[in-house]
């Protein structure tokens, strides 16, 4: 592991095991599904929209059932394993960096009867603890961006896919024709040199012998995530304040109007990318 995928993975690491983050992710966010949300009307509540995100990529998936071997990379608190083991009888394993996060991931699979479907695993998707070909289906949502080392978190998924099996994730991404520079506040608040591309991810895969089954621009979902996000987190401003201190939740409104403002402009990108591996 090189030095700098060391200090990437444990900045993210730190970030999200801290009481601050947790209590923000827990009560602002959504606290079952931590990633951006499809959403229906612009006054839809945060929960279910993250909750369409997963079971509109699941819809796509050929083949899910109880015979499946699914690892999500950044699971989080582990909503989408559930949705899976629940609704298709998948086996899950959970990959995510936080311990704080697979802990209440681990307490909720447990109150749903799930631990015999769902393994909660401390590791990175730079390196992931797994033996060759040990999946069927790689799924990832808004966790990628989190590397510093892009190539070899596709490395690592076409290692632990099976022939024929199916990659499907979202990123938050800049846009293909983003201009230099332009990202720097976004960059400089999440600890990264870079963000992917649909550019960047197509020719990554492709390279790797994969295939494309379909890839969805959503970037006005992003947008409208985001300042959802924030509404909320203004609506609940003092109570939020109370949980992870106001320098957090400060820091996390004017890093929310980044994102914003990215979309707005045309700089950023984000949506549903689906892979097959060659058979």
């Amino acid at each position: 592991m090189s030095s700098a995928h060391s200090e990437t993975v444990a900045k993210a690491e730190e970030y999200y095991d801290s009481t601050s983050a947790d209590e923000f992710y827990k009560n602002v966010w959504g606290g079952e599904d931590i990633h951006i949300g499809l959403y229906a009307n612009d006054g839809e509540a945060i929960a279910p929209a993250s909750h369409r995100t997963v079971t509109t990529m699941a819809e796509q998936i050929d083949g899910l059932g109880p015979n499946t071997k699914v690892i999500d990379l950044g699971a989080g608190y582990g909503g989408s394993a559930r949705h899976l083991a629940q609704t298709y009888g998948c086996h899950v394993a959970c990959l995510n960096l936080s311990e704080t996060q697979n802990n209440l991931n681990r307490e909720k699979n447990a109150a749903a009867g799930l631990t015999d479907k769902i393994d909660v695993i401390h590791g990175s998707f730079e390196d992931v603890p797994a033996q060759n070909g040990s999946y069927d289906v790689v799924w990832s949502q808004d966790a990628i961006l989190h590397s510093g080392d892009r190539p070899r978190v596709m490395d690592e998924i076409n290692r632990i896919l099976r022939p024929g099996g199916q990659v499907i994730f979202t990123d938050p991404m800049q846009a293909d024709d983003c201009p230099d520079g332009v990202l720097q506040p976004i960059l400089d608040r999440i600890h990264l040199e870079t963000l992917g591309s649909f550019a960047f991810y197509r020719a990554e895969l492709t390279k790797r012998g994969f295939e494309e089954v379909s890839v969805q621009p959503l970037v006005h979902q992003l947008r409208a995530h985001y300042s959802r996000v924030a509404e909320e987190l203004r609506a609940r401003y003092d109570e939020a304040v109370s949980w992870s201190g106001q320098d957090y939740v400060d820091n996390m409104l004017k890093g929310l109007g980044y994102w914003v403002d990215g979309a707005d402009n045309g700089y950023l990108a984000w949506g549903i990318i689906h892979f097959r591996k060659a058979g």
